[in-house]
């Protein structure tokens, strides 16, 4: 069953309540995982008390770019602010690499000066309370992504994901090391953490960069755009058609082929009628309409662009 259209107010008060859950778990894991580390001296743990201590930034950068968006269209920004999310996700993926990079060199260096972990006991009940804590706040970023179409909220909950993998494995190395004694289990899950650290800032700065740069929208939806006008009775045909993402909320234009005996009232009627259908599938979204008499020849961008593919 599909889920009734959020109106923005609602859209931007779920936003605003999921970037401060947010803050408040990082803020409290990285406490928590701060007293670990030291605790056990595991650099396992140490590796995600720093991934949580730049959770506490990217997730402040992401309230800030979410109550941002937030912000009505102005004089000097007709489109709106919703890029100011994709510009967070960018940010929060160089300090994910960041964090990532300076867990390499720490685990380099105790390839060479090794150390025994202590109290591993303490570093599995806090890394298990962390685990559910994570788990807990990414199935609220879920729903509310689902809801909103957030990027900056879909990249925070991107980042935890990871944060569970690796939860998971410093509580598998934490045990290995209690069981049979073996240090360098912990080293080695520290490495395979920074791996996955700089494996998901890639893919962040490269969805954040794509709706910064104006990318297409999925074939999915511009197929979906393409039906519902064409199944439309007055309609007589489609061309043209751009599409991006503002943040969140969609943009469509194109090149609607009308009657061209149509007096200009008729054309402008029958294009709201369209536009409204396009709306109950996409609320929120913005869309511009251009008319045209069908069976017109003129220059086509959709012709340019398979011009350009050759």
């Amino acid at each position: 069953m599909s889920l009734k259209p959020l109106s923005k107010q609602k859209c931007d008060s779920l936003k605003k309540t999921a970037a401060i859950a947010s803050i408040s778990l990082s803020v409290g894991l990285s406490l928590l995982k701060t007293f670990g580390a030291l605790y056990t001296g595991s650099l396992a743990v140490l590796s995600s008390m720093i991934d949580s201590l730049a959770d506490i930034f990217a997730s402040s950068i992401t309230f800030i770019a979410v109550k941002f968006s937030s912000k009505p269209a102005t004089a000097d920004h007709r489109y709106g602010y919703g890029k100011a999310e994709a510009l967070s996700a960018l940010i929060q993926s160089a300090f994910i690499a960041g964090s990532g990079i300076f867990v390499m060199y720490d685990g380099f260096s105790r390839i060479f000066y090794p150390r025994q972990l202590e109290q591993t006991d303490i570093g599995i009940l806090i890394m298990v309370i962390s685990l559910i804590a994570t788990i807990a706040l990414i199935l609220f970023q879920k729903y509310v992504t689902k809801r909103t179409a957030s990027q900056a909220i879909s990249a925070d909950s991107a980042h935890y994901t990871v944060d569970v993998l690796t939860n998971i494995s410093i509580i598998i190395s934490l045990v290995v090391v209690k069981l049979f004694q073996i240090s360098w289990f912990d080293t080695l899950t520290a490495f395979v953490i920074s791996s996955y650290l700089l494996k998901n800032a890639y893919h962040l700065a490269s969805d954040a960069v794509k709706i910064l740069m104006d990318a297409e929208l999925s074939d999915e939806i511009r197929l979906n755009i393409i039906n519902i006008v064409k199944e439309s009775p007055f309609a007589k045909g489609i061309h043209d058609l751009r599409t991006r993402d503002l943040g969140g909320t969609y943009m469509f234009e194109f090149h609607l082929e009308l009657d061209g005996e149509l007096s200009l009232y008729a054309a402008h009627d029958l294009t709201d009628l369209i536009e409204e259908d396009i709306l109950a599938a996409y609320p929120n979204a913005q869309i511009i309409i251009h008319q045209d008499p069908a069976g017109i020849k003129e220059e086509r961008l959709d012709q340019k662009i398979k011009y350009n593919r050759k």
